[in-house]
Order: structure tokens, then sequence, then C-alpha cells
């Protein structure tokens, strides 16, 4: 296999190995189902958009200064919920033969590979 091989789906995903393990790409689905929600959100209702999301920076911001336990950390974190539900809760639905696709690639990358030889003659 390629150090990049494609996961067929309704969104499709590339698996690449990388030296400490390997890189999922699942920029498909953030264009196809988050940003294009957005984009949508945005076109229908411009102002309302550009406060909702000032307002969540804000939030998130309070939050990450009050601690795990703030009400600013609550009512962000159930926002947050709200928007999931909206993209599909983050989930990539893999059908069929992806399936066995993903556990291919993740197999072959989990699996050990032998660590190069030192060249005869170099120092240590």
């Amino acid at each position: 296999m390629t150090t990049s091989t494609p996961v067929d789906g309704p969104f499709p995903i590339r698996v690449t190995t990388t030296p400490s393990g390997a890189d999922l790409d699942v920029s498909a689905f953030l264009i196809r189902a988050v940003f294009a929600e957005l984009f949508s959100q945005a076109y229908e209702d411009p102002e309302g958009f550009a406060e909702e999301f000032a307002d969540m920076y804000e939030l998130m911001r309070s939050a990450q200064h009050g601690g795990s336990d703030s009400p600013a950390r609550h009512e962000f974190d159930a926002r947050m919920e709200k928007y999931l539900g909206a993209f599909g809760d983050g989930l990539i639905p893999l059908y069929g033969s992806a399936v066995g696709q993903l556990r291919d690639r993740l197999t072959a990358i989990a699996t050990p590979r032998p660590v190069p030889a030192q060249p005869e003659g170099s120092a240590a």
C-alpha cells in the first residue's frame, strides 16, 4: 500500500502513514457536511450567524478561564452539543467495502515495521 490510501464512502477519507502512527484526512466530510451547513446558515441570516459565532468565541474564552465546572463551560458544552446535532453528531458514515478498506489500512499501519540498520562504518 502507498503511504496515503483512500477509503471510499459518501465522505471519502484518506489514511496516511506517519512516523508515529497515522493521519486520518476527513476534509471531504468537513467541506460537504460541516462547511456547507455553515455557509447555508450564514447565507440565510448573516447578522445572526456572525453574532452567534462571536458569542460562542466569547463563551469559549470564558470557559477556558473559568475552568471545567464553570457556568460558561457548561453553557459552551451544551451549545456545542446542539451544533454537533446539526452536523450529524460528528459521525462519518462508512459503508460496505469502506469498512474493510479502513480496517486493512489501519492494520497495515499498526503492523510493526523493521528499523533500518545503521550503515556500516558510520559513527554512533
